[in-house]
């Protein structure tokens, strides 16, 4: 036992530590000229088998911090794919000392059970959905899963026992994530019960065409289970017009839950018009490791009330005993073994308050906005019609040299991924491929947005 501990190294290992991160978080403040190589002695380390014997921890140490650094960290800011995170520091140190007093959520943990219930709070009081309650998750799609669930049990309250035993539908837009197809199939309603709306000219779900697609299915017997409006594509981070889609779902009495795992911070922002109508939802996602730019996992769900969860998800069981009415979180959520998530993000609230991250999504949004004046402005790029909603900006490099758009930023990209200097991805809209910069790094400034033209047209250049 007296092995397994870090003992008269401690004081070693912990200076050893405070050293590295100095300068780690500091190499995140400015880009990298390029991606470091997969070395030949980074690849025999990983190729080795179990070890059986112990090692020097610092020098292991360092051998893993070998590894991150050749590694693709979203923290840096020229990482504009997907929609990254950001590896907020004091996020980090949430972990660290999270992970170190190693608690379970599931059960009632006392203070730490208190503190998550605040910050579930919290994140709702700043989206503008309110008086809620929340539990963290590992991602948007649990989240998701435990919203739709809740949803389904709603609307066929003996589905646990008996399961869907009717035509049912869910209802989102052609542009909603697919971790909403991947909860219906889950949930055992099959792809099939999935109703993709049209989208109008900004990518929006289209109201009109979701009125008549319930009332067609109403009008076969099919029972309408949710609408899913979507608060920030992942495509175009386009924001369905929640306040539209809540008047129908209330009229129809349909659970309406909004995915906002990534977009949703911005309803505490500048932009909080968009989200309107928000705070007449039955749940909402929020992944904090977006938008929010803590460390992942670190994903919310948000509802109402806590007696749909109930329902759902509780058990009584010999081994996880409570008194009657009195639930643990396992009896709300999915998981049983439940990290203490909620830390690193009530540090970050803490330490830097509400408005400091909305001027960080602010500030985001407003690279967003640049990037797309920039490329309106210039004949060799191509834009949407109309302005980002958020901090995604789709754009595409034109040539004369290669009259076929997609296949022209499909090579693009590879470029820009082997030049090192950014890390950028392809996203498919409306049949074509573009460049897809997305802004959710409190580190990226103007000077990158800049650097980034630089690199396409050099790169452009010698395709």
């Amino acid at each position: 036992m007296e092995r397994l501990r870090i003992s008269v190294e401690r004081h070693a290992v912990l200076g050893f530590l405070a050293r590295e991160m100095e300068r780690i978080w500091g190499s995140f403040d400015h880009a990298r000229e390029k991606e470091p190589e997969l070395t030949a002695s980074l690849k025999s380390l990983l190729s080795e088998g179990l070890p059986e014997d112990s090692q020097e921890i610092i020098d292991v140490l360092g051998k893993s911090i070998d590894v991150l650094e050749a590694s693709i960290a979203q923290s840096r800011p020229r990482f504009l794919a997907y929609i990254g995170s950001s590896g907020l520091e004091v996020g980090a140190i949430g972990d660290f000392l999270a992970s170190s007093y190693d608690i379970n959520q599931a059960i009632n943990s006392r203070a730490s059970t208190l503190l998550e219930q605040q910050t579930a709070r919290w994140v709702g009081e700043f989206i503008g959905f309110e008086s809620s309650i929340g539990y963290f998750t590992s991602g948007g799609m649990v989240s998701n899963l435990t919203a739709l669930a809740t949803a389904l049990n709603r609307a066929l309250p003996n589905s646990r026992k008996s399961g869907v035993d009717r035509k049912v539908a869910i209802y989102a837009s052609h542009e909603s994530h697919y971790s909403v197809r991947r909860t219906i199939e889950i949930l055992g309603i099959g792809s099939d019960g999935m109703r993709l709306i049209p989208i109008d000219d900004r990518h929006r779900m289209n109201v009109t065409q979701l009125r008549q697609q319930i009332d067609a299915d109403l009008a076969a017997g099919v029972v309408p289970i949710a609408i899913v409006a979507t608060a920030g594509t992942t495509l175009t981070g386009a924001v369905d017009p929640i306040q539209d889609v809540a008047k129908v779902a209330q009229e129809k009495k349909i659970w309406l839950h909004v995915d906002g795992a990534y977009g949703v911070p911005a309803a505490g922002s500048t932009k909080s018009a968009l989200f309107y109508g928000i705070d007449g939802a039955d749940s909402v996602t929020v992944d904090a490791h977006k938008w929010l730019f803590v460390p992942k996992s670190c994903s919310l769900v948000l509802m109402k009330n806590i007696e749909g969860l109930v329902k759902t998800f509780a058990h009584h069981e010999a081994y996880m005993p409570h008194l009657e009415g009195d639930y643990n979180p396992v009896d709300l959520t999915l998981e049983y073994s439940r990290p203490f998530r909620a830390l690193k993000l009530w540090i970050a609230l803490k330490a830097y308050g509400a408005n400091e991250f909305r001027r960080a999504i602010d500030k985001n949004i407003q690279l967003a906005e640049l990037t797309y004046e920039i490329a309106s402005s210039r004949e060799d790029f191509r834009t949407l019609p109309h302005p980002p909603d958020l901090s995604i900006v789709p754009i595409q490099y034109r040539s004369s040299r290669e009259p076929d758009a997609s296949t022209l930023n499909e090579r693009i990209c590879q470029k820009i991924i082997e030049d090192g200097r950014f890390y950028i991805s392809t996203a498919r809209i409306d049949g074509e491929t573009w460049l897809r910069p997305c802004y959710t790094n409190f580190r990226t400034t103007e000077d990158d947005v800049l650097a980034l033209f630089q690199v396409i047209q050099e790169l452009g250049a010698i395709l």
